[in-house]
């Protein structure tokens, strides 16, 4: 889209523009399909799994919505984050954990019928997890909220931190730091990482499309990022 807008600009607005708007998009196209350049900044900005104590149950694991979605009539499926659900479903199965908390109710600008939480929810018994360990928050439409809303169903339940934060790797320096404001004891958790996990290699330096999103994503989260960090 940026490649485009300048492209236009520099045909519409400019007096000699071809020459100068086609070099300018010509090297940001070539800059924003550059997979190695995506992955030495993810490399810098995922934060990875903390440390776990060998044999110890944790009380609780977060898991943060945003890995369903739901169509017009209230039907959920899984999307792309979807190893979120996994990874929950891994501790919960290997007794890592005792409880999964799932977080996130609708948030669509209008909201419809779907409800993530309760849907998964629904998913979870279906792999044989006991309804008395699921918890779930239905309200929450953002990461703030996430933190906020999960901190009040923590402590009505009496779960003894530290917990266990489950979302994606380009995602989870934005929950850390909500987490963490809420005074809640997290420990980080990671999954579905998109970027930066793979070895240097010939294939970094041929450009790829799919990079483009990868770097969409990973702005929207430094501009999350900082919005929250200003306002504290």
């Amino acid at each position: 889209m940026w490649i485009l807008g300048i492209l236009l600009y520099g045909i519409l607005f400019q007096k000699k523009p071809r020459n100068k708007a086609i070099t300018i998009s010509f090297l940001m196209l070539l800059l924003l399909t550059n997979p190695y350049l995506v992955n030495r900044f993810a490399q810098v900005w995922d934060i990875k799994t903390g440390d776990l104590e060998k044999n110890k149950v944790y009380s609780c694991a977060i898991i943060l919505g945003g890995f369903s979605s739901g169509d017009d009539s209230g039907n959920g499926y899984f999307n792309g984050s979807a190893d979120r659900f996994i990874q929950g479903l891994k501790l919960k199965n290997n007794r890592t954990v005792t409880n999964l908390l799932v977080v996130g109710g609708n948030s669509q600008i209008i909201p419809g019928l779907f409800n993530e939480s309760i849907w998964v929810k629904q998913q979870l018994m279906q792999f044989n997890i006991p309804e008395n360990n699921i918890l779930i928050e239905t309200r929450s439409r953002n990461t703030l909220e996430n933190a906020l809303f999960a901190k009040e169903k923590l402590r009505n339940k009496n779960l003894n931190p530290p917990y266990l934060l489950i979302t994606s790797a380009f995602h989870m320096r934005r929950s850390m730091y909500s987490f963490q404001k809420q005074g809640l004891e997290v420990i980080p958790y990671t999954s579905n990482y998109i970027a930066g996990k793979s070895s240097l290699s010939i294939d970094e330096f041929i450009p790829q499309a799919s990079v483009m999103g990868q770097w969409g994503t990973y702005l929207k989260e430094v501009i999350g990022f900082g919005i929250y960090y200003v306002k504290g």
